[in-house]
């Protein structure tokens, strides 16, 4: 006979009843943000392995937070890159630069000129900081928050607004969304609105090169909340098998369009863990520092070009602005925010550290930024002469046939006949 414990008709039950736990922010709209209880290493105490380490010998640098500035300006520890002052001036600039493009455009979609603008505030380092490290060759897969890459770049703010008004000029023929940029001659791959798709397509650029043979790397960025689709799973799981050569860029900037981090997992552990379960280095990084970013991706590009494989990065940051102009941060988090986050504004924070060496001063300060303003608002002038989203001219009707086949195709070409164009 059996016992009651195997019988068919035994019922077990718990003790208590099961609950879900639904993840839920710090702070509400209406109440003060407290960030006293976040765990901060100081400036330089984290240490800098050799390039060629293993993996699993630098775990803990997933969990802790690599940074090189302090609180007084000065670059300490041992992943200062000790860049010289021209190219500090350089990223202060671009930065800068990055966030009075940004300023102008969501004033021009307010306007009605676009249709749809997403700024990068707060999270220019990320991508300026990589720029000055990667080479043009380099291809990288970016989400539409690195507009820093191309400006650091020095593509044209003319041809970057063509694009975000859709006028007769874009690059892109009116085919994307406004923001979503691309240029294959500076490494700059199409931006894609679903943002998972650009991890699997850059780790499997990166296999070709090697396969190649070639002497070029790949990066590519990913938000927080794009860590948990399947996508993001499947790269990583390439990149570590094939030893890939590419930066995998995690930028956890707190909110993925209006649900926090913790929905992506992002309060159990952090995101630069997700690199341990997968064999591959893991960084974490302050990503409001740029000499941090600018050190960690150096160790990375040059990991990669020695045929030592994937590491993955996590920026630690934080969103200043809305998701885009269709969202009102206001509706999910306290409004003071961003201006309590503890580890400050990128663009100060290297302005004071200019300030610091003796070679910068809130005078040219100011006066780098009226002069960045005023090349904005000129490139302005002359991309909305060329139109806007209610004026100027269009693409023609008849690029909807092109650049789909080297050669095109008879059904195209009768098409187009058809339409009379």
């Amino acid at each position: 006979m059996a016992s009651p414990r195997t019988a068919p008709d035994a019922t077990l039950k718990n003790s208590r009843s099961l609950s879900l736990r639904i993840p839920e922010p710090r702070f509400r709209p209406g109440e003060t943000a407290d960030f006293s209880s976040m765990e901060i290493p100081e400036a330089g105490e984290t240490p800098r392995p050799a390039v060629d380490t293993a993996a699993k010998d630098m775990r803990e640098l997933a969990y802790g937070l690599i940074r090189v500035l302090g609180k007084d300006g000065r670059a300490v520890g041992p992943w200062d890159p000790k860049l010289d002052v021209t190219t500090l001036k350089r990223g202060l600039r671009n930065m800068m630069l990055t966030r009075a493009y940004d300023d102008r455009m969501y004033r021009a979609q307010r306007q009605g000129k676009t249709s749809f603008y997403m700024k990068s505030t707060g999270e220019e380092a990320v991508a300026a900081a990589a720029a000055m490290v990667l080479t043009r060759e380099d291809m990288c897969f970016p989400t539409y928050r690195q507009q820093g890459l191309l400006i650091a770049r020095d593509y044209p703010l003319v041809e970057m607004m063509n694009q975000v008004y859709s006028n007769g000029k874009d690059p892109m023929k009116g085919r994307q969304l406004p923001v979503m940029y691309s240029s294959k001659k500076d490494g700059f791959f199409t931006i894609s609105g679903n943002l998972g798709t650009q991890l699997p397509q850059a780790v499997g650029w990166a296999m070709a090169s090697a396969y190649k043979g070639d002497d070029k790397i790949a990066a590519a960025w990913i938000g927080d909340g794009s860590t948990a689709e399947g996508d993001f799973h499947a790269a990583m799981t390439f990149a570590s098998v094939y030893r890939a050569p590419v930066i995998i860029n995690i930028v956890n900037n707190q909110w993925a369009i209006s649900s926090f981090h913790g929905m992506a997992g992002g309060e159990g552990a952090t995101f630069a863990a997700r690199g341990v379960g997968f064999n591959l280095p893991a960084l974490r990084v302050d990503g409001n520092d740029f000499l941090a970013v600018h050190a960690a991706t150096e160790w990375a590009a040059e990991r990669a070009r020695s045929n030592l494989g994937a590491t993955v990065i996590e920026h630690y940051t934080y969103r200043a602005e809305g998701h885009s102009t269709s969202d009102d941060p206001s509706r999910y988090r306290p409004t003071d925010e961003g201006k309590l986050w503890p580890l400050g504004d990128p663009v100060e924070r290297l302005k004071q550290h200019l300030i610091q060496l003796g070679e910068w001063s809130e005078e040219q300060q100011q006066s780098l930024h009226a002069d960045l303003v005023e090349q904005v608002r000129a490139a302005g002038r002359e991309a909305e002469a060329n139109g806007t989203l209610h004026a100027g001219d269009r693409p023609s009707v008849k690029t909807m046939f092109e650049d789909v086949y080297e050669d095109m195709d008879w059904r195209l070409i009768k098409q187009r006949q058809e339409l009379g164009i």
